[in-house]
């Protein structure tokens, strides 16, 4: 039997870095989630500008150090989500571990690869964290009133474009290495462009792939797109019809799930106290 001493992962300063990196309910890990927010959209930026010409030569020198200069924070966040856990191996084979490291590792490998920096924009995926500091959650269990579900849809079509918009970035990035400039692709906006017209059937056929993976990555695109479409009614109507309960935003410090529920003490996955 689990004494209290032995759910507890960490001690000590732990216990408080704990709930500074991976909890949104205090003022402290608020600060640091909505810290961390904003150094990720503009390290995406970054990387984005930099991919344009006539910015990369005559910025370059910035855009590098700016590049090291989130890379280095990054890791040293990194570094303190792993101190404060108490099986780090666990969170680093996490979904947003392995985001973690994605969000470093292409800066390191391009000392050996020249160009694999570019796919640093993996980095807006870490933006998915925005669940905990918003607690959308709460407005799910609103939705047997109309106008409550409405605005629970709105926050959630929201969300859904962050996602589109977080797809349509990694697409266009990828598409960027994959055809090159001398396919038409000349910098990771104009493939963004593509990816968004692709994405949502509009297919105005002045850009294309010529590749054979960018042509197979072409055609997954397509596809995703006809479900993509049909998102925003599925939200409103589930609204409509769904009751959920409130959530808190409590990440296990042990085994690093969440959604846990608003009264919850103990962890319902791994029975370690939150």
């Amino acid at each position: 039997m689990k004494t209290e001493v032995d759910e507890r992962p960490v001690s000590g300063w732990r216990v408080r870095l704990h709930e500074i990196v991976f909890e949104a309910d205090t003022t402290a890990g608020r600060f640091f989630d909505l810290t961390l927010i904003w150094l990720i959209v503009i390290s995406v930026l970054v990387v984005i500008l930099e991919s344009v010409g006539s910015f990369r030569e005559q910025y370059g020198a910035a855009f590098f150090y700016a590049e090291w200069f989130f890379t280095l924070l990054f890791s040293i966040e990194l570094l303190l989500r792993l101190l404060s856990v108490r099986r780090p191996l666990l969170y680093v084979f996490s979904f947003y571990g392995m985001i973690d490291i994605l969000s470093v590792l292409p800066t390191y490998i391009s000392l050996f690869v020249p160009g694999t920096q570019y796919f640093l924009t993996i980095r807006i995926l870490r933006l998915l964290r925005i669940f905990r500091i918003l607690k959308l959650t709460e407005y799910i269990s609103e939705a047997r009133v109309i106008t409550t579900a409405l605005k629970a849809s709105r926050r959630k079509i929201s969300v859904f474009i962050l996602a589109v918009i977080t797809l349509v970035t990694v697409i266009g990035s990828l598409m960027y290495v994959v055809e090159g400039e001398e396919n038409g692709f000349t910098s990771i906006p104009t493939s963004i462009y593509w990816a968004i017209v692709t994405l949502t059937t509009v297919g105005y056929g002045d850009l294309s792939p010529k590749t054979p993976f960018g042509k197979f990555l072409a055609s997954i695109v397509m596809i995703l797109g006809y479900g993509i479409i049909a998102v925003p009614t599925g939200i409103v109507t589930a609204e409509l019809t769904r009751n959920a309960k409130i959530l808190s935003t409590q990440v296990c410090p042990n085994c690093h799930t969440q959604d846990h529920e608003a009264d919850a003490v103990y962890c319902k996955y791994c029975s370690s106290k939150l």
